[in-house]
């Protein structure tokens, strides 16, 4: 169903919800969902350096530790 909208629903469906939420309210909706973008981005960036830095870690202690008798 949602193949067949082209740019003339797409358009429509533009038009709607701008006069249902205004200008102001889309600009701010918008922002929001800008900054929500950034914040998933930068916590997949920190995720991803932090699971390297374990397996960096964890390839570093595979050295064996010298026993005493």
């Amino acid at each position: 169903m949602l193949q067949n909208i082209g740019l003339p629903g797409l358009l429509l469906i533009g038009v709607v919800v701008l006069v249902l939420f205004g200008k102001g309210k889309i600009s701010s909706v918008m922002g929001e969902v800008g900054k929500g973008i950034t914040a998933f981005k930068k916590g997949m960036d920190d995720g991803r350096r932090e699971i390297e830095d374990a397996s960096a870690l964890a390839v570093r202690d595979v050295t064996p530790t010298s026993e005493r008798v």
